[in-house]
């Protein structure tokens, strides 16, 4: 693996202490020397000529500012990894990264001057699992790829196209309580993608349905699996509403569920917050029906897309999953950290089950036990894994809770 010292860092700021004092910091951090452009124009002009793995940079810049300069740097061939540092408002920052990333640049962070030493540690501590992660081959995600329908149909047919399993965590007990079913493509030309390389595909051919229940069926079998293990772990799927319109489908989920011998009160499904159905009084329809079965029902991503506190209070769900841009980095974000507790207490109050999507840190991870969450999923637990994978970690849960003292 790459060490920290063989990283090309540039800094960017107008201000030359400012340039002194983050190049000493990264050294101390364990970084070798970095390149320093006083303005974004120069900046520009040295990652022309020199492919870098990270750019610190300020905002508030004279002549082309931080903002313009991430709009330049997204349109040229080689995109570093950006750290914002500024004295900005951290709405601001926030704000900005968020363009950055939507223009597909990776964000490590945002961190108000003046950057510290643990600032420091954990960049490098961040750049290091970025750097692992875009190593690895099945992190593939091209999402220029076109498939036709017919790939895609030979894929769910013949299981290519299939779930894994990322583990729900309870804050109380530190156990985990369910999985959520997640899409992955061992595809043969291309290897191992995320959906993101794939579900527009999926959405214009319209295979959606056929992709739901596939998911389903896998669903079932990962049950039925852990079960005969001696694990009773409830699976969730996602459940695009505009699937809703269909009035046969809450008959065709039961069907399927009941069929394996599994209870509906064993499957939740997760409607997409950022999808809307054609026919609202279908929605509610299928949405109740679903509930009157006995399958679980969650508000998935709280907090973006079409979704409204009259949709949140008018649908029988029994979960309210809050997004992850509300999640990561609510520990040391006092925007976020209003936002999340605001959502826990609705959730909380309207008698659901919270969970926190995103959570990637210790201090995030404490900070949702300390207001109450129920729940929390994200990389710091575990990243999705196949059925075999899943049946490790609750083994290895079991062993440690065994080894507990009574």
């Amino acid at each position: 693996m790459k060490k920290l010292s063989d990283y090309r860092i540039l800094i960017v700021d107008d201000h030359p202490f400012q340039c002194v004092h983050l190049a000493d910091l990264l050294e101390s951090a364990g970084f070798g020397s970095a390149d320093v452009a006083s303005s974004a124009e120069v900046a520009l002009d040295k990652i022309g000529l020199l492919a870098y793995h990270l750019v610190l940079m300020d905002l508030n810049m004279a002549g082309m500012d931080g903002v313009q300069f991430i709009d330049r740097l997204a349109k040229l061939h080689h995109n570093p990894m950006l750290a914002i540092v500024s004295a900005c408002p951290r709405r601001i920052m926030n704000s900005v990264a968020l363009m950055a990333k939507e223009k597909g640049l990776a964000v490590l962070g945002t961190f108000s001057k003046p950057l510290t030493i643990d600032n420091a540690r954990q960049l490098a501590s961040q750049l290091r699992e970025s750097r692992a992660e875009l190593a690895k081959p099945q992190l593939r995600t091209d999402v220029g790829t076109v498939f036709d329908r017919a790939s895609l149909e030979l894929a769910l047919d013949q299981g290519h196209l299939r779930a894994w399993f990322q583990p729900k965590k309870a804050l109380a007990s530190g156990r985990i309580v369910s999985a959520e079913a997640l899409v992955r493509w061992q595809h043969p030309e291309f290897g191992f993608m995320l959906p993101g390389s794939f579900l527009s595909a999926v959405h214009r051919h319209g295979l959606d349905k056929a992709l739901l229940l596939r998911m389903l069926q896998d669903a079932l079998r990962a049950h039925l699996h852990w079960r005969q293990q001696g694990y009773r772990m409830p699976v969730s799927v996602n459940l695009p509403t505009q699937l809703l319109d269909d009035p046969d489908l809450p008959d065709e989920l039961e069907q399927m569920v009941v069929s394996k011998g599994v209870a509906a009160q064993e499957i939740s499904f997760e409607l997409l917050e950022d999808e809307t159905t054609t026919i609202q009084g279908q929605y509610y329809m299928g949405a109740s029906r679903l509930r009157l079965k006995g399958f679980g029902l969650a508000q998935d991503d709280f907090g973006r897309g079409y979704s409204s506190m009259y949709s949140l209070i008018s649908t029988p769900f029994t979960e309210l999953k809050i997004d992850r841009a509300f999640v990561s980095g609510a520990s040391c974000d006092e925007g976020r950290a209003a936002a999340l507790v605001s959502s826990v207490q609705l959730g909380r109050q309207l008698g659901l089950q919270v969970t926190a999507e995103g959570v990637e840190t210790i201090k995030d991870l404490e900070f949702l036990r300390r207001i109450g969450c129920d729940c929390a999923q994200g990389f710091l637990i575990s990243a999705a894994v196949d059925i075999d994978g899943f049946s490790q970690l609750l083994a290895l849960e079991r062993l440690a809770m065994d080894s507990l003292p009574s």
